[in-house]
């Protein structure tokens, strides 16, 4: 009993440490840090480094040479070491540099500097001189805030505005541009003459590029009006560096906010990082696709394993005579839960993709080939796969809750009339739902972490549309999607920026851990209600 005990212990703690661990790492990265102007002593002389503390440690001197750790440090002697954010990565790269403590001369932290967050290059780090609009300064010294502030709701809402234009108009029109290359196609392999619906086939193309150019003009026309306001940055070295708008996301100083701003800032941050896209190769922005995209896999799965792996158990405990044909199906079931992940999804691969996608291809798409539709990795082979990997879960879950139902109950059941179909679903499922329940989450909860065979059969680093949409026919079952699995191993071992992605890689890890332990706590509260209910019966 003491060693349950302890092992009960040291798992319950070593799951909250994990949680723990990631979780500050994780979280920590939305809080506004405070911007520190350093002053540091080089050989060369003194200069001036502007930027956030992301990390520190201690290490010896020995390490280093000695013009980097300094002559002042005896060899074999502990150090310690600042990383410092400096930004501003497009004029000196790279945006994170190591500083020794020992040789920081001063530390301060002005007020009046500004962090900028910015579609691509990072945040950058300075004092805003003016702000201009068509080149002239409309703003400058303390005038700058208010009309920083409107000149970047007045860009967001333009942002805005393009940003439906190209996911709804554009990305409508392309998809029925295609169709329409697609029906001219088939037209051709039909080698028919129809000049009727040829002629109507062109008429709807001409429609179409029509209705292209009219948005594509009023999409250069918000560009413009998008591009007209900057700002001037002034940088830590006294370059002032002009800045457009259009680049610019939000603007903070995080050396003079209050408290109450600075948590409205960490929800803002943590909400934009579950809501918006990836940007910089997946080191900025949010995670959105990615979760869309592991919860339509899941949910998709979750469909395909229940009934398949249902009906199975139902057929070898309830209809299968058992001998020894059966016993070698269960050992085969029961060896398929613990062959690798990676083998399913080299089997995906082949038969799903390879096989079965290009026979589907070749039947009916034939007309969009050589470019595959179904042959080729994609959201419902992903969905195949796993629900291959899950299903013996499922299988052994519910024939398990099956054989704990007392024969009793069924022959009572027959005894009283009922045919074997209602005894099975009436009496007999409900009475087993908790383990078929039990079975199917922690399936569910399996797959929401499985990676390796999800790379060979449609998971990509960065999918261009989601796989639902609002064209025809709405749910797309053959576009490659996001995964948070795959997202958190690109992050964290493909990134062109490490400093940069690791606080993304806990955050993310984070976000998945905390949707699988909540899988299965929903499983194991769910089932001890249904246990519970149906307890009495028993």
């Amino acid at each position: 009993m003491w060693l349950n005990a302890a092992a009960v212990g040291v798992s319950i703690t070593a799951v909250l440490g994990l949680l723990l661990l990631i979780g500050s790492r994780g979280m920590a990265h939305f809080w506004p840090k405070a911007v520190l102007e350093i002053t540091y002593v080089e050989e060369s002389g003194n200069t001036t480094v502007l930027g956030e503390l992301a990390d520190t440690e201690v290490i010896l001197a020995s390490q280093y040479h000695e013009s980097a750790a300094g002559s002042d440090a005896a060899v074999g002697e502990e150090v310690e070491r600042w990383l410092i954010k400096t930004g501003n990565r497009r004029l000196a790269p790279p945006d994170f540099r190591w500083l020794f403590a020992h040789r920081i001369a001063s530390v301060r932290m002005p007020p009046e500097v500004v962090v900028i967050e910015r579609t691509e290059w990072g945040n950058a780090y300075g004092r805003i001189a003016d702000v201009r609009e068509s080149g002239e300064v409309v703003a400058s010294g303390e005038q700058t805030r208010e009309a920083l502030e409107r000149a970047l709701d007045r860009v967001e809402m333009l942002r805005g505005q393009i940003r439906e234009l190209e996911r709804g108009s554009i990305n409508g029109i392309n998809y029925e541009l295609e169709r329409v290359r697609l029906e001219r196609r088939r037209l051709d392999l039909a080698a028919v003459e129809d000049a009727p619906t040829a002629a109507a086939i062109d008429a709807r193309e001409r429609e179409l590029d029509a209705r292209y150019e009219a948005v594509e003009a009023r999409l250069r026309s918000l560009h413009a009006e998008l591009s007209r306001d900057s700002l001037s940055l002034i940088l830590i070295d006294g370059r002032t560096e002009p800045m457009n708008l259009a680049t610019v996301l939000r603007v903070w100083q995080p050396n003079a906010m209050s408290l109450s701003r600075k948590l409205m800032h960490y929800a803002g941050s943590f909400w934009a990082f579950l809501t918006e896209d990836p940007r910089e190769a997946n080191t900025e922005g949010g995670i959105f696709p990615a979760i869309f995209g592991t919860v339509m896999m899941v949910l998709l799965m979750s469909v395909i394993v229940t009934p398949f792996g249902v009906i199975a158990a139902l057929y070898l405990r309830e209809y299968a005579r058992q001998g020894v044909f059966v016993r070698l199906i269960r050992i085969a079931v029961n060896n398929l839960a613990g062959v690798p992940s990676i083998v399913y999804g080299v089997f995906g691969l082949g038969f799903f993709v390879y096989f079965l996608g290009g026979s589907l291809d070749a039947l009916f798409f034939p007309e969009a080939l050589p470019a595959p539709t179904f042959g080729t990795p994609g959201l419902l082979w992903a969905s195949l796969t796993l629900a291959l990997l899950t299903v013996p879960v499922v299988i052994v879950s519910t024939e398990e809750g099956l054989s704990r139902i007392p024969r009793a109950l069924r022959e009572g059941s027959l005894a009283l009339g009922a045919t074997k179909a209602e005894t099975l679903f009436r009496v007999v499922l409900p009475m087993a739902s908790p383990s078929i329940l039990t079975g199917t989450i922690l399936a569910v909860a399996r797959a929401a972490g499985e990676v390796a065979p999800l790379m060979l059969v449609g998971v990509v680093k960065l999918a261009p549309t989601l796989p639902l949409d609002g064209n025809f026919p709405f749910i797309h079952l053959e576009r490659k999607f996001m995964h948070l699995g795959f997202h958190i191993y690109d992050v964290g071992f493909q990134s062109p920026n490490v400093d940069a992605a690791r606080p993304l890689v806990y955050a993310t890890a984070l976000l998945l851990v905390l949707i699988i332990v909540t899988l299965n706590l929903t499983a194991i509260l769910l089932r001890n209600r249904l246990e519970t209910r149906y307890r009495a019966v028993e």
